[in-house]
């Protein structure tokens, strides 16, 4: 169990990109609304993406709203899930969505906290956990295969996690909130 979370967090994006990203969350009777921005250096590109993302009681993602910004305009998407696994994007159905339960923004390290609250995992205990993933560069959504494995309690909870898509795996530090606190190769918890 996950204490209440703190009405905002941020991370230091690194190693992938440089960057900066700041969320704020809030809970009301239909669940939770968090709202927040990434800006970053990727590759010699510049972007930033605001996100409103609506998420149920059982943290099943509900909606995102997304606008990326780049050095040639400004482009948006909207998801929406009915929380069972099926999905639309900007209004039409996406059956190779079916079945995932998160939205993964490319572009935050928050969104790994999804899965982690959603499933609720005991130590030693693994689920896959796929996820509506949307790039950061053009905001397309696709399908990320994603595994997580609950490996040790502590003032957090760490995980093995793997993206097999793109072959990578590492151990996710998370808070006593449920907050990813080390992604490495990507981002750390600065607030």
């Amino acid at each position: 169990m996950f204490t209440p979370l703190p009405s905002s967090a941020a991370w230091l994006h690194r190693d992938a990109r440089t960057g900066f990203e700041v969320t704020y969350f809030r809970e009301d009777a239909r669940g939770l609304l968090v709202e927040g921005c990434a800006t970053a250096v990727e590759d010699g590109t510049v972007w930033a993406i605001e996100y409103r993302l609506r998420l149920d009681r059982s943290w099943h993602t509900r909606s995102a709203q997304i606008v990326g910004r780049y050095p040639a305009g400004r482009r948006t998407v909207h998801v929406q899930s009915d929380g069972s696994g099926r999905w639309q994007v900007d209004g039409t159905p996406s059956p190779e969505l079916d079945g995932c339960l998160d939205i993964d923004l490319e572009a935050s390290a928050f969104t790994n906290a999804l899965p982690v609250h959603r499933l609720g995992l005991a130590v030693g205990d693994a689920a896959d956990a796929p996820a509506a993933y949307v790039r950061a560069a053009d905001l397309t959504a696709a399908r990320l295969p994603q595994h997580y494995r609950r490996i040790i309690d502590g003032i957090g909870q760490r995980y093995d996690y793997s993206a097999p898509g793109f072959d990578y795996r590492a151990e996710l530090g998370y808070d006593e909130s449920g907050l990813i606190i080390d992604y490495p190769g990507l981002a750390t918890r600065a607030a």
